[in-house]
């Protein structure tokens, strides 16, 4: 079974979300399995590494943190959108050494800045450890330095390393 699916749980959440965008009809349902059943073998094929989760019961705090984060910048964005005039906004890259060296940790960590209204991963330099950020509203680059650091790094190593 597991040759034929090396990754049954994303097989079946790709099948879940084609059903749920398409009509719910015995064709779509073969096409779907069809492609999750193709997504899983081509994923088998590039053998990704399994991460290595020390403290899972980390992740509900760090996901809490992280919807909170989300709801609050999206708030402080729609009010720059939204203000017609008022103080000039600066933007501008960040860099910030991190000292977090998993992989998976590292894409957790992306996926956390990217869909973080008003930022943006830009870089990440393997040799330093150096991280590049875009910050729509950059008043305070240190503080956007200890935010990362503090916020998601330290709970991303406790969970990662």
């Amino acid at each position: 079974m597991i040759r034929a699916l090396p990754y049954p749980i994303m097989t079946a959440a790709l099948l879940l979300t084609w059903m749920l965008l398409t009509s719910f009809s015995p064709g779509q349902f073969i096409l779907g399995g069809l492609i999750a059943v193709a997504a899983s073998r081509a994923m088998a094929a590039l053998r990704p590494s399994k991460p290595r989760l020390r403290r899972w019961q980390l992740i509900p705090r760090l996901a809490g943190i992280v919807a909170l984060d989300i709801l609050r910048s999206n708030i402080a964005v729609a009010r720059i959108v939204l203000q017609r005039r008022g103080r000039k906004r600066k933007s501008g890259f960040v860099a910030i050494p991190l000292d977090l060296r998993d992989r998976t940790g590292l894409a957790v960590l992306a996926c956390i800045v990217t869909s973080t209204p008003g930022t943006a991963w830009i870089e990440h330099a393997q040799d330093s450890n150096i991280l590049l950020i875009h910050v729509l509203d950059l008043v305070d680059e240190q503080g956007w330095i200890t935010l990362i650091k503090t916020r998601y790094e330290s709970l991303l190593m406790e969970i990662f390393e």
